[in-house]
């Protein structure tokens, strides 16, 4: 699960080690260095991995819980959390990161997107210009859609794409998006779908099908991530470094 939703911005040059093939060696020999090379996730897993009660890192539930959702976000402290993302991006912008209190702090992927990249600040600085920002959080967020039709590489899903109106970051109207499903040299992140699976997407991947409880829980922490970005925005300046 972890290599399915991280492979996208791997193969991208975005982030992780520098050979996307190697993420997707299920070897198992090395796969913890592999991981720890996204220093973006890495240390969610640990803090996810401490609320479990000192589970495994790429345990199940945890990498779950990073990419989807669930209750082991209730367990994670946050000053800790805060504290271990300072040291892995030190000299790297965290966005709006110091203006969260410690106990709204989310293990959650949507908070490294909106919360701790640069990008929701440049949005908020730059709203005439907003069209590249915007789809940089859009394909970088793990996004939800029902899949409408199938092709030998590609599938078609009517998702809630992300918004910037008034200031405020939102989901729209559910609208179609192509994204693929399988690689012109066969890599498959997850089974071929099927019209009216309800899948999760990161960048232009499928990264696998979603059942009714992590399909709520991305749909509910995704809100939640969103809805906390929005006070900030709405605080602007009074909000520590909100907007710097």
């Amino acid at each position: 699960m972890f290599v399915a939703f991280a492979y996208p911005p791997n193969e991208l040059g975005y982030c992780g080690p520098p050979d996307p093939a190697l993420l997707l060696r299920h070897d198992g020999s090395d796969r913890v260095t592999r991981a720890r090379a996204f220093d973006g996730a890495w240390p969610y897993l640990v803090e996810l991995a401490a609320a479990a009660g000192g589970a495994e890192p790429l345990r199940s539930d945890v990498v779950q819980a990073y990419w989807l959702g669930g209750e082991l976000q209730s367990g994670v402290d946050g000053a800790r959390l805060a504290q271990r993302l300072r040291c892995a991006l030190q000299g790297q912008p965290t966005g709006l990161l110091d203006a969260v209190p410690d106990d709204r702090l989310l293990a959650h992927h949507s908070f490294q997107v909106f919360v701790v990249y640069p990008w929701v600040p440049i949005l908020a600085r730059r709203p005439a210009g907003a069209g590249p920002a915007l789809k940089i959080l859009q394909q970088c967020r793990i996004r939800w859609g029902v899949v409408d039709a199938v092709g030998d590489e590609h599938a078609v899903l009517t998702s809630q794409p992300l918004g910037f109106e008034a200031g405020q970051l939102l989901l729209g109207a559910p609208t179609p998006e192509t994204v693929r499903w399988r690689g012109v040299d066969g890599t498959a992140l997850a089974p071929r779908p099927a019209p009216g699976d309800m899948v999760a997407a990161h960048w232009d991947w499928i990264c696998g099908s979603l059942g009714p409880e992590q399909h709520r829980a991305l749909v509910q922490t995704t809100t939640s991530t969103l809805d906390l970005v929005n006070g900030l925005l709405r605080a602007g300046p009074r909000s520590p470094a909100a907007l710097s």
